[in-house]
């Protein structure tokens, strides 16, 4: 498995997009609101692929995860639609990927990542936990009285 950048070049948006659909699919009886992720058309994931830093997990001409980066000035590269395919989880893909955002926050001269993962989803908690990322805050999307979402940090 090695890591590529998602740009222009990428060739398989298709794949791409079903990969992000895919994995984020688990979640939706699980959260309130439904995830951004499935608003994601094929145009709007090439936008975002170009005002944001993508790479893909990739094997065999097959992606199996995708990273999206965006610096927050001063100090931090927000981490979104992290995505690994069901059948490729435990092998590494993730810390391939996050390792990817490091060397690409190093870069840009950022001290730490960011992310959001909704609240109910503990067991993603315990993951970003176990790959350095600490809980420094809570969140609700507009409209929930109620914390919809955490932030957790991990410092470089």
């Amino acid at each position: 498995m090695n890591i590529a950048p998602i740009d222009d070049a990428f060739g398989d948006w298709d794949a791409l997009l079903a990969l992000i659909l895919t994995s984020f699919a688990y979640m939706q009886p699980r959260i309130d609101p439904p995830s951004s992720a499935l608003l994601l058309t094929l145009a709007g994931l090439k936008q975002k692929a170009r005002v944001e830093k993508a790479y893909g997990a990739v094997e065999n001409g097959i992606v199996l995860g995708c990273i999206f980066c965006k610096p927050e000035p001063p100090d931090c590269l927000y981490i979104g639609k992290l995505a690994v395919a069901p059948n490729a989880q435990g092998r590494g893909a993730g810390r391939m990927l996050l390792q990817a955002a490091e060397i690409y926050a190093a870069q840009c001269k950022l001290t730490c990542l960011r992310l959001e993962t909704r609240i109910e989803l503990v067991e993603n908690h315990r993951i970003f936990a176990k790959w350095g990322f600490i809980r420094t805050a809570e969140g609700r999307h507009p409209g929930f009285p109620h914390p919809t979402f955490i932030e957790m940090r991990k410092t470089l």
